[in-house]
Formats: C-alpha cells, structure tokens, sequence
C-alpha cells in the first residue's frame, strides 16, 4: 500500500479543490481539525453536538440524535436518557419550548445518562410544551 503526501489538493485545471464523499479520521479522540471563522481552526468532535432531540408536550420524541427515550414527571417536566452516555454530567445543555407562545426550558437535573428539563410559560407557570434540546460535551 502506497501513501501519498499533499498539502493541496485541486482538480485538473488548477481551480476548486476536490471534493472528498468520505473522510476518516485518525482513530484517536480529537484527530480531526477544521478551519473554523477566520483563521482559527476548531476541533471537530469536541464541537458537535452529542445530544439532540425534538420533544412532544409528553416527553414523546419526533425525532432525535443519541436519545433513547423521553420520560413525562409531570407539567412541563421531562427527562430525555441518552442512548450513549457522556463522560461526566458537566455538559452544556441549551433548551428551548414552542406552541405559539414564549416557553423557556432550562436542565433541572443533569446525569451521564440523562437531563431532566423544566419548561415554563412566559408567567413561569409549568407548561407542556413541543420542546428543543442540544448537549454539548464529551462522551464516555
């Protein structure tokens, strides 16, 4: 097996560079680095999100990234447990509730294995709501 080295990569008449449908990374964490705004670069895995979903007003999920399931505790009160878990529960955790009104969602309880959120109305009442979430963080 042959390994070419390159710098640069372009097609054939010198303009655009190739294009690549797959890309490996070294099987090491935080292998694969981007050019992020500017100059700055960022590091690939460390910037995804390793938790997503788009919840019900049941803690039902419509669609979702590494959760498993959703649990009803109550008005407005939901715990969403991954499907992988996270490295430690200090994870950022952003959330946010729908239904033609102002809702705001903020992680009540955080585990490696799951975040328990509490959503609100704009009188801060607890309200079943469709509800967001995204964590941020390193998995286990």
């Amino acid at each position: 097996m042959s390994t070419i080295f390159a710098d640069k990569f372009k097609n054939t008449s010198g303009g655009n560079p190739v294009q690549i449908n797959q890309l490996r990374g070294i099987d090491t964490a935080g292998s694969i680095t981007v050019q992020g705004e500017g100059t700055a670069t960022t590091n690939m895995q460390q910037g995804l999100a390793k938790v997503w979903l788009l919840g019900g007003n049941d803690a039902s999920l419509t669609d979702s990234f590494n959760t498993a399931s959703g649990t009803d505790n109550g008005v407005g009160d939901y715990t969403y447990t991954f499907t992988s878990a996270m490295s430690s529960a200090n994870f950022t955790s952003h959330a946010t509730g729908a239904n033609n009104a102002r809702r705001y969602g903020f992680s009540e309880a955080r585990t490696t294995t799951t975040n328990r959120f509490d959503y609100r109305d704009e009188g801060g009442n607890a309200a079943d709501n469709t509800n967001s979430s995204a964590m941020h963080g390193d998995l286990a």
